[in-house]
């Protein structure tokens, strides 16, 4: 039988098991590292590296700046694992396989998940290089990572995304960038499929929608976190203006920069949060 077609939860057991032949560490929290965000591994004292090659169930990433390894180890006093790049719908990937990880990382006992990503920002109040704490999103990957059989162990057939950020863990959040100094805003993030950027219009209909930033992920591994009972926190940072009237081209390798400039303060964040918690 092809891998795909066996039982989800099977396949999660498989994943959690090669994972558990490597280390026997509970995770508390599971983190995912975007694009240009792998520092916080450094941070972590790490127990196990895994290549993501080596788990079964996991796909690999195509894109330059996501590395492809599970981190296992405790950051903040507390047990965690640490995605080092994650996958994306423009890959080629189904959103099935690009939230399994997160279904893995609950599996091996996780029960809050801090997501991070770059984002453009619509918002003409904010500008590059802060930080946006996500509040809500919307879904315009046009697909859905929980289309297909439901097993009711691993969550409902209808979960609620009333509150797919929590509440509690924004407002840690958000008193740490306080004391820190940091300038957190707060907003919605949009999920579009990419891998192209947007054009003009489209930024216009984004913000007209109700969205501050737009990004390529991070969508589908909240639905699937919110599926299994997981608290989420979402950090944003911001990489580039979408400003229709005041457009220029974007290049990756400013992207990468500029979000390499934010991450300490970034990394700053997620660590004091985990302590916190």
């Amino acid at each position: 039988m092809s891998d795909s077609l066996r039982p989800l939860p099977e396949r999660i057991a498989d994943a959690v098991g090669s994972v558990r032949a490597e280390t026997a560490l509970q995770p508390e929290v599971a983190i995912i590292l975007g694009t240009g965000l792998s520092g916080l591994g450094e941070r972590i004292q790490v127990e196990a590296t895994i290549e993501y090659a080596d788990i079964p169930g996991f796909v690999v990433p195509t894109v330059e700046s996501h590395s492809g390894r599970l981190l296992l180890g405790t950051l903040g006093g507390k047990g965690v694992v640490a995605m080092q790049g994650r996958f994306h719908c423009y890959e080629g990937y189904s959103l099935q396989e690009v939230a399994f990880p997160v279904r893995v990382m609950r599996g091996l006992g996780a029960h809050t998940m801090i997501a991070s990503n770059v984002s453009g920002c619509m918002n003409p109040m904010w500008a590059p290089g802060e930080l946006v704490l996500l509040a809500d999103h919307i879904n315009l990957l046009g697909d859905n990572p929980l289309i297909g059989p439901n097993w009711d162990e691993l969550g409902p057939r209808f979960p609620d995304m009333s509150e797919p950020y929590d509440l509690a863990l924004q407002e840690i959040a958000a008193t740490i960038a306080l004391e820190q100094g940091i300038r957190l805003n707060r907003g919605v993030y949009v999920a579009v499929p990419g891998p192209n950027l947007e054009t003009r219009a489209e930024y216009r209909m984004l913000r007209l929608m109700g969205a501050d930033v737009v990004g390529m992920s991070t969508v589908p591994e909240v639905i699937v976190a919110v599926h299994g009972g997981m608290r989420v926190l979402g950090l944003s940072i911001i990489t580039d203006a979408c400003l229709p009237d005041a457009l220029e081209p974007t290049r990756v390798e400013d992207i990468l920069a500029v979000a390499g400039a934010a991450e300490p303060r970034l990394t700053t964040l997620i660590e004091r949060v985990i302590e916190r918690m």
